[in-house]
């Protein structure tokens, strides 16, 4: 059902700061940030050879990664986005199967302008998990 890494998200806690190193150090392609409202947050994408590095900062005091800057003060691995050819029937099977489906289970527009879905880390071994739809 799962199709190709889409991108492996790092929280940090200096989205700028965490751009510059990732340019500066490793040379990376580095995207301008982009706020992303729905889901309380302001992305940097990683352009690399077959994926992608998502880097992503709270937008707002309300933002759901607020909590997990508190618990990972220097950041770190948030979550890790798989694509799906059809975003509904993913989820529809996931439900079925017990996988639990966070918030009210219907996709949300992500930072690719794509439909996406995230996961019960507790239901993936640890790894909060996004599908978005290809």
């Amino acid at each position: 059902m799962i199709g190709r890494l889409n991108h492996v998200a790092i929280a940090v806690p200096d989205l700028a700061a965490a751009a510059a190193q990732y340019r500066g150090t490793l040379g990376a392609i580095v995207g301008p940030p982009q706020e992303e409202p729905d889901h309380g947050v302001t992305v940097v994408f990683i352009t690399l050879p077959n994926t992608k590095i998502e880097l992503l900062q709270p937008l707002g005091d309300a933002s759901p990664l607020a909590g997990f800057l508190e618990r990972n003060p220097g950041g770190g691995i948030h979550h890790i986005c798989y694509e799906v050819e059809d975003i509904l029937a993913a989820r529809d099977h996931l439900k079925a199967a017990g996988a639990r489906v966070l918030g009210t289970g219907e996709p949300k527009i992500g930072a690719h302008g794509k439909p996406v879905l995230f996961l019960h880390p507790k239901d993936f071994n640890g790894c909060l998990v996004e599908l978005e739809q290809a």
